[in-house]
């Protein structure tokens, strides 16, 4: 079996990792092989959502795989991140379908992730953190931002693990699912996402992305300039508002 496999879900590409003798832990030519995915994924117009999910049901990942941590000096400088991914930014969303052991570099992966589905048993930290081995994939940016500073400093500090209803009190993971239904969540929103209008989603989404940093003032700016080109389908989704069309309620999408 190959250690990733790609592979189209109706609207939604659906990256595997697929290492579970090692707990979807990640080397450096698996690394190699999810920077090959995300290309195919962003090459590919019909794909709208990516899916990062591990084999099986005990672990999305347990992060780098220490036994085979040489394989990643080649990989240390480049600048798209150790794990293949996590120092560039996706163009169309993605979610993280997570089951099990969701650990140091596989957390970071989770968390360079738009949304992160997790089930009932998941477990999610930094471990690393007890051996010495640093945050290289993102997590130290990335999680401040999603769950605030005081509560990533405490992850990120003490190494602890965290279940998946804690995980979602604080806003570390989206939403909870049954033992099994992580990856098909998952999908379901993907297909919901892609069938919203994509421009206007896409602005909207960079526009919070890279208004993290700005001052208020400057991020106002930015969501400007960002609708300016969407105008046109702004206005004829309003249009179709107006004449009934949509109006399942909230929540009807997704």
């Amino acid at each position: 079996m190959d250690p990733v496999t790609y592979e189209r879900r109706g609207a939604a590409a659906l990256l595997t990792i697929d290492r579970q003798e090692r707990r979807n832990a990640i080397d450096g030519p698996t690394a190699e092989l999810i920077a090959d995915g995300y290309d195919r994924f962003v090459a590919d117009h019909d794909a709208r959502v990516l899916v990062i999910t591990g084999a099986g049901d005990v672990a999305f990942s347990a992060g780098a795989d220490l036994k085979a941590i040489e394989s990643f000096a080649p990989r240390m400088d480049d600048p798209r991140g150790p794990l293949g991914i996590s120092r560039v930014i996706s163009p169309k969303p993605t979610i993280a379908a997570i089951s099990g052991w969701c650990l140091a570099g596989g957390l970071e992966l989770a968390l360079w992730c738009d949304l992160r589905i997790a089930t009932n048993g998941s477990a999610l930290g930094f471990p690393e953190r007890r051996w010495g081995v640093p945050l290289v994939d993102g997590g130290t940016q990335r999680m401040p931002r999603i769950i605030g500073l005081g509560r990533a400093l405490d992850l990120i500090l003490t190494g602890r693990i965290v279940d998946a209803d804690e995980a979602l009190d604080i806003g570390l993971l989206t939403e909870v699912v049954p033992a099994g239904r992580h990856v098909d969540r998952a999908l379901e929103i993907a297909e919901a996402l892609a069938r919203f209008p994509q421009d206007t989603m896409l602005a909207d989404r960079r526009a919070a992305i890279d208004g993290i940093g700005l001052t208020f003032e400057e991020g106002l700016t930015l969501e400007a300039q960002s609708s300016g080109p969407t105008r046109q389908t702004a206005w004829a989704g309003a249009a179709r508002f107006s004449g009934g069309e949509g109006r399942g309620g909230a929540g009807s999408g997704v």
